[in-house]
C-alpha cells in the first residue's frame, strides 16, 4: 500500500511515517498543507491519503477541503482523516459521498498502533474506519435534528391519526383508549414539539405540519 501523509506538525508527521513504515506501508510523500496534499496525490497516485483536518494557513478546515478535492480529482484514493476533536460538520462532509475508502479517527487512536494500522489497511482496501465517538456524535445530532425523536410510540400513533384528520373521539376509538388519554397525549405532543398555546396559532395544525415535514 502506498500512502501520502498530510500533517503540519513535523513531529507527528514523522511519527506517522515511522509507524506506517514499520507496519509494512510505503510512505511515498509527506506534506504540511492542503495544496501540498493535492499536488502529492496528483504526482504519486497513492492508495491512501492520511490527512489532518486543520492545517495552515488558518488551521480550520484546510485539510478536509483538500481531502474532498482529492476525492473529486482521484476517486480511487482512499482518505483517512485524523482530527484532535470530533468535528461533526467535517465528518458529515467527508461521508456525504459514501463511506467506501473513508476513515475519520481521533488522533488519540494513533496511540494504539495495532488499531491504527488496521484502520489504515481497512480504509486503503476500500472499507471504512469511523471512530466510535464520531459515530455517537453524528447519531446524536441526527436525533436532535429530528423533531419527532422525543415522541413516544403511542404519541406518534396519535399524531399520525391527527394527520389523517381524525377527531379525538375517532383517535380514541381507533387506539381503544379514552378521549381523556388522547387529550393527554396531544398535550404532551404539543409540549415536546415546542408548540405553546397562542391565540394566533392552531397547535393541532402546526403539529400535523411538523409530522408531515419530518
Amino acid at each position: 500500500m502506498r500512502v501520502v501523509i498530510a500533517e503540519d506538525s513535523v513531529l507527528l508527521r514523522e511519527g506517522l511515517a515511522r509507524l506506517l513504515a514499520d507496519g509494512g506501508v510505503e510512505v511515498v510523500a509527506q506534506v504540511g498543507d492542503g495544496p501540498g496534499l493535492v499536488a502529492a496525490v496528483d504526482a504519486y497516485r497513492p492508495d491512501l491519503a492520511v490527512v489532518d483536518v486543520r492545517m495552515p494557513p488558518s488551521h480550520t478546515d484546510e485539510g478536509l477541503r483538500a481531502a474532498l478535492e482529492v476525492r473529486e480529482r482521484s476517486p480511487g484514493t482512499a482518505i483517512l482523516v485524523l482530527s484532535q476533536y470530533v468535528e461533526e460538520r467535517y465528518a458529515t462532509d467527508l461521508l456525504a459521498g459514501g463511506a467506501q475508502g473513508v476513515g475519520y479517527l481521533l488522533k488519540d487512536r494513533v496511540a494504539d498502533v495495532g488499531e491504527f494500522l488496521a484502520a489504515v489497511h481497512r480504509v486503503g482496501d476500500g472499507g471504512a474506519a469511523i471512530d466510535p465517538e464520531v459515530v455517537a456524535q453524528l447519531l446524536g445530532r441526527r436525533r436532535r435534528a429530528d423533531p419527532l425523536a422525543t415522541l413516544s410510540p403511542r404519541e406518534l400513533d396519535v399524531l399520525s391519526l391527527m394527520a389523517e384528520g381524525r377527531s379525538n373521539a375517532a383517535i380514541a376509538d381507533r387506539l381503544v383508549v379514552t378521549e381523556g388519554a388522547v387529550e393527554k397525549h396531544i398535550s404532551s405532543i404539543f409540549t415536546k414539539l415546542g408548540l405553546p398555546a397562542a391565540p394566533s396559532d392552531h397547535r393541532r395544525v402546526l403539529a400535523v405540519l411538523t409530522y408531515l415535514r419530518a
